[in-house]
């Protein structure tokens, strides 16, 4: 299942399947401040990308920069991947939206295309970010996600963003969703 948009230069997809099957330039990791892997779409793609492989390339970056702060973005190859780079983002932990919360995680979609733009990466794919352990409300970050991908590819940072979800439910919200912003 899969839905696009025109967007600005470029187009915006909300599609249902596994993010780390993808054949684009990078896939977006919704990481933890230390990059360690961890369960959910995090651990898939450091499964998929090649555990150690992975690890090793964020353990370089953690002892540059000691941890990655949320709403923050960094880049790797992405290894054993279809995709070549991979951009690890920190999405915000969900304490009821009074911490900062919904401007934390439009920066890591946004920073996340910047960084995809500055490396001349045209397509990206998303996973759901912060909607997993980290509680965010599925409805409140599709608006914020969805938003931030839009003004991305208005500003023309990437010729394609590609949401990937996983099941048919979260797939129809966040398509409901796009319909009601685009």
């Amino acid at each position: 299942m899969q839905k696009t948009w025109s967007a600005g230069p470029g187009r915006l997809s909300v599609r249902e399947g596994d993010i780390t099957r993808l054949n684009v330039d990078a896939i977006v990791n919704a990481a933890n401040s230390r990059l360690a892997g961890g369960g959910g779409v995090d651990g898939a793609i450091h499964h998929a990308a090649g555990i150690d492989l992975l690890q090793a390339a964020c353990r370089e970056i953690i002892r540059e920069i000691g941890s990655l702060p949320p709403g923050e973005a960094v880049l790797t190859p992405g290894f054993n991947l279809s995709a070549s780079h991979i951009i690890h983002t920190v999405g915000p932990i969900w304490r009821g939206g009074d911490d900062n919360e919904p401007a934390l995680l439009g920066n890591a979609y946004r920073n996340s295309l910047r960084l995809a733009h500055r490396h001349e990466l045209r397509t990206v794919a998303f996973p759901a970010i912060s909607c997993g352990v980290y509680g965010y409300p599925v409805e409140d970050a599709a608006r914020i996600a969805l938003s931030a991908l839009m003004e991305g590819l208005e500003q023309g940072l990437v010729t394609e963003a590609v949401m990937v979800l996983h099941g048919e439910t979260a797939f129809r919200t966040w398509s409901r969703i796009a319909e009601d912003i685009l």
